[in-house]
């Protein structure tokens, strides 16, 4: 069978590399990079194109022959590209995270008999999944909560972050207005708003902020009171909110010296020296999920906790690798026919079948990322 890899970066190159060790597979992984594409040239299994995804005709030409597409484009061109893989009635995983509303492309994956799930990594992603699957377990949900975040393990002034996403996609969690809903009703706050200092075992004290993750739970899932926070070492907060109210995130093209120039753009190139995780350089992901809500007329609350760090062995950054393997078990879930829903399909969705839950669960377990799921009445 195969499968395609839109995009060969530090989230996609692993993808390519876990769906190749499983031999069924013929990979393909198409890049505009030459560097990011001979990384995987040593491979089994993986086939490399060079190709501008953003132009539709090479992008169709890339997934012309493709059984299943794994979409892993940077979120400005996601949806542009999400259009096209179901134009050409290709079933998808997708982890761009793209700022439009991914139901907009649920009528048309119904016409073309497209299965496309989407939002699939870590958060959005299993924090969807598990959110929907604790509530599935309660009478009425009243409350969930999600804490994430991607942090080095070892703090570097003046940041004290890395990333495996471009600058540009990290920067949109620092500017675009966060949704929650609050008794009900969907509120709208500023990104960075609302700073929290939470202690997790292991790690220490980080603070979290609004971001716009809640993404398709807001419309999909009625509980009364749902937010998603992210996480960062103390201080992070500040600095970011200067840089924004000075304008340096800004997407309006400025000039200078006789050169327009987006401040978006120049903040990036100079962030992403900064930002970037090197080989071999360890990072951790943290998660938190809580769902409150009653059974048989009892206050329960779960929780499911995540803690992964670097993998030395394979090389593979730990947000490339709780959010890669995510999508790779997505495909996996596709192709074994346990999930066959047509149109859009965010991850809540799976967690309505316990079969899908559990393979989800099991395939992310043998690759060394556990979920420790706690359970107690209030």
């Amino acid at each position: 069978m195969k499968i395609t890899v839109l995009g060969a970066g530090l989230v996609g190159g692993p993808m390519a590399r876990d769906l190749a060790a499983d031999k069924k597979f013929d990979v393909h992984v198409a890049d505009i990079s030459k560097n990011a594409l001979a990384k995987l040239e040593t491979f089994d299994g993986i086939t490399t194109m060079q190709a501008d995804l953003s132009d539709a005709k090479q992008l169709s030409a890339v997934i012309s022959n493709a059984d299943i597409v794994l979409n892993a484009v940077p979120g400005f061109m996601g949806f542009a590209t999400m259009k096209t893989i179901i134009e050409l009635q290709k079933d998808v995983v997708d982890i761009a995270f793209y700022p439009e509303n991914p139901f907009d492309l649920d009528e048309p994956a119904k016409q073309n008999s497209v299965t496309a799930i989407v939002d699939c990594g870590v958060a959005p992603g299993m924090s969807n999944l598990l959110a929907a699957h604790a509530a599935q377990q309660l009478d009425k949900t009243e409350t969930i909560l999600i804490y994430v975040g991607g942090l080095p393990e070892i703090r570097q002034w003046p940041y004290e972050y890395k990333a495996v996403f471009s600058p540009v996609d990290v920067i949109e969690e620092y500017t675009r207005p966060a949704r929650y809903v609050e008794n009900g009703y969907e509120v709208i706050r500023p990104a960075l708003s609302d700073a929290e200092l939470i202690d997790f075992p292991g790690i220490g004290t980080l603070e979290a902020f609004n971001s716009d993750g809640l993404r398709t739970l807001a419309e999909t899932m009625k509980v009364p009171n749902m937010k998603e926070k992210t996480l960062r070492y103390p201080g992070h907060i500040e600095k970011m909110a200067v840089l924004r109210e000075t304008g340096f995130f800004e997407k309006e093209a400025i000039e200078i010296n006789g050169v327009s120039i987006r401040p978006l753009d120049f903040t990036a190139k100079l962030l992403f020296p900064k930002w970037q995780l090197q080989p071999g350089e360890a990072d951790i992901t943290v998660m938190q999920i809580i769902v409150e809500g009653t059974k048989n007329d009892q206050s329960i609350r779960h929780t499911f906790d995540l803690l992964d760090r670097y993998d030395a062995e394979t090389g593979v950054h730990s947000m490339a690798r709780t959010t890669g393997y995510t999508a790779t078990m997505a495909v996996r879930l596709l192709v074994e026919g346990l999930y066959k829903k047509k149109g859009i399909s965010p991850p809540e969705f799976i967690a309505r079948d316990q079969a899908c839950v559990n393979f989800m669960l099991r395939g992310l377990e043998q690759r060394g990322i556990n979920y420790k799921a706690g359970r107690t009445v209030r």
